[in-house]
């Protein structure tokens, strides 16, 4: 039997047909209505949001480093400048396999593993579109062999780059300084202080010396170029370009020529010399021996030159100057007579018998003077022209450890004396408060024995002991000592200089400075401790020479230099200044284990005078010499 086919609801077909395309309508309708929703809320609320994002996408800001501002001597011989050279760079981005790149690149120009750690910490800190030097300073061979090959390296290209140098060397280490790598403490340091992004691309800054107290003056301002990138962020065209303004250029008071003089007649010595235009308080010459090669710095100093300079005897990287903390020895003698003078412990006409040594008053213990047997008859004039100890002694005593501090403080002992580089120390004026605050202990009547010759508690900077000279020398006006004379601005070239400064003007009477300069005169004579400083000058030296104890020998035992250990002798150390009636320069030098200060410290003093006031340049280099009885300190 034949089954008859079922006919079709066409009007039940139609019926959900019309249904599942309402749906169907109603759900893309509702899905365009979102993506409208969304592209107005994109195009209207958002418009500025991701203009800017987009515009950041295409445009990159690539900082255009400034060059450094010069640091010159007085008569413009450069101290530290800049150079161009050649440097093989890569940009990143426009290379597909940097690892294998710089294995190629390597045999044609040679990369060391520490160029390969320097680039890997550059990539780090840098954008990919930036040119970045992989090698530096190339020979012309190296440039030769790599533009034969050129071709084969897409992104690597050889570009001029400007290098600080430092063309002085050690002569000038301590003073002008160094520049070195930004490590991170610096980066947070120059966000702190808003300066971040004028040193965006720099990759150094000052670490020492003038290069460091200068920055903000030698940096300069960075410049910026506008570039216009792909998607794969490679730079496309340059947009604008902001060029950079060059650091400002320091001049000194510093007079190169003497520093050679300094370091010449210093000879293998150790030791430090500072000397100043009392009336500018100036800083003509400044010196610590043994100094450092700079420029070892510059790239980043290698462990093995590292290890040398840091682990050295001779302690080359001390700024001694301003570090080094010394005995002033008899050089303390000119400002403690000048207190005796000024609070009326002493007159001119008091006078002492100096048997060789000094005891306080129910004491046993014997203080002894320098020389055996004592000076006989000594007045205060005497005392300073043949360094009488024991005349100090008793001096220290009457003064009172109290009155000595307030005194010596005035002429800057124990205080900064605020110099143009950081990083100063304050030296040790020792007071009944100072002891017990550094070693608990109470003050005894015979530490200030001690004192009044510039031993014990007593510590001074070369510095701080070429300050106070200079202020005798300038009639007790103190100046401030500085570095650097003047500023030029590198954009306008407009010169602006730095005026002296007026640290203080001591209520001395002039009748009692009058009688201390004019025995430091005679020290330099026949018959004072310095006679050999002054021998056929044709102008007047005014001095005073120090022995500063570097062990202490026990009473009853002599000392005899040759019988100790070259480290363990006594320093030798001399203060002085010329012309004598209107000095011009004032100088300190301390001669480390040099011994006597008018056997060793002294020539170098004249050596300086002569080169300062005449023009004469010393014939050879300072050697040992030999003690004489006649110039003890």
């Amino acid at each position: 039997m034949t089954r008859r086919p079922e006919l079709r609801n066409h009007q039940r077909d139609l019926y959900y047909f019309r249904m599942r395309l309402t749906v169907a309508g109603s759900i893309a309708l509702f899905l365009f209505m979102l993506l409208a929703a969304r592209f107005a809320y994109l195009q209207i609320f958002q418009h500025e949001h991701y203009q800017t994002l987009a515009e950041q996408n295409r445009i990159s800001i690539v900082p255009i480093v400034p060059n450094r501002g010069l640091i010159l001597d007085r008569n413009g011989v450069a101290l530290a400048h800049n150079y161009t050279a050649f440097t093989l760079e890569i940009t990143p981005s426009k290379i597909k396999n940097l690892g294998q790149t710089i294995n190629e690149l390597s045999t044609l120009v040679e990369i060391t593993e520490k160029d390969r750690k320097r680039f890997k910490k550059l990539l780090e800190e840098s954008r990919n579109f930036e040119s970045l030097p992989i090698r530096t300073r190339l020979n012309d061979v190296e440039i030769a062999r790599f533009s034969a090959n050129r071709y084969r390296f897409a992104g690597v290209e050889i570009k001029a780059r400007l290098f600080r140098h430092y063309p002085q060397g050690e002569i000038t280490s301590h003073v002008v300084g160094y520049i070195g790598r930004i490590n991170d403490a610096d980066l947070d340091q120059l966000e702190e202080d808003g300066n971040f992004a004028n040193y965006r691309g720099t990759n150094y800054m000052g670490r020492a010396g003038l290069e460091q107290s200068y920055e903000n003056e030698l940096h300069g301002t960075t410049g910026f170029e506008e570039v216009e990138t792909d998607a794969g962020g490679r730079a496309v065209r340059t947009l604008s370009r902001t060029p950079p303004t060059s650091g400002n250029n320091l001049t000194l008071y510093l007079d190169l020529k003497l520093q050679q003089v300094a370091e010449q007649t210093f000879g293998k010595f150790r030791g430090a010399l500072v000397a100043i235009d009392p009336k500018t308080g100036g800083v003509l010459a400044y010196v610590s021996k043994p100094g450092f090669d700079t420029n070892l710095f510059v790239d980043g100093i290698d462990t093995q030159n590292w290890e040398l300079l840091k682990n050295s005897p001779d302690k080359p990287l001390l700024n001694r100057p301003m570090h080094g903390e010394y005995p002033p020895g008899s050089t303390i003698k000119p400002f403690m007579a000048l207190a005796g003078l000024e609070l009326n412990k002493r007159t001119p006409s008091y006078t002492i018998n100096d048997p060789g040594f000094y005891m306080l008053p129910g004491s046993s213990h014997h203080y002894r003077d320098w020389k055996a047997g004592g000076h006989g008859l000594v007045d205060l004039h005497k005392s300073i022209v043949i360094s009488c100890d024991t005349y100090y002694y008793g001096l220290a005593v009457d003064l009172g450890i109290d009155n000595i501090f307030n005194f010596l403080s005035n002429f800057g002992f124990g205080k900064k004396t605020g110099i143009d580089i950081e990083g100063e120390r304050s030296g040790l004026l020792p007071s009944q408060a100072s002891k017990m605050k550094r070693f608990k202990q109470k003050w005894f009547a015979g530490d200030t024995v001690s004192v009044g010759i510039g031993q014990g508690y007593n510590l001074v900077t070369p510095l701080q002991l070429a300050v106070a000279t200079a202020t005798l020398a300038n009639q007790g006006i103190k100046m401030q000592p500085h570095l650097v004379r003047q500023i030029q601005n590198s954009k306008s070239g407009v010169v602006t200089p730095i005026a002296p400064q007026i640290a203080a003007t001591l209520p001395i009477k002039p009748e009692n400075l009058a009688l201390v300069r004019d025995a430091m005169i005679d020290v330099t004579r026949p018959g004072g401790t310095a006679s050999r400083a002054s021998a056929g000058a044709s102008y007047t030296i005014a001095g005073k020479t120090g022995t500063a104890q570097v062990v202490t020998i026990k009473q009853g035992e002599k000392y005899v230099e040759s019988q100790v250990a070259e480290r363990n002798r006594d320093h030798a150390v001399f203060i002085a200044y010329a012309p004598a009636e209107n000095p011009t320069i004032a100088i300190a030098i301390l001669v480390e284990n040099g011994g006597h200060g008018g056997t060793t410290a002294a020539p170098i003093a004249r050596a300086m005078f002569d080169y300062y006031l005449l023009g004469k340049l010393p014939v050879s280099a300072a050697t040992t010499p030999e003690p004489e009885e006649a110039e003890h300190d």
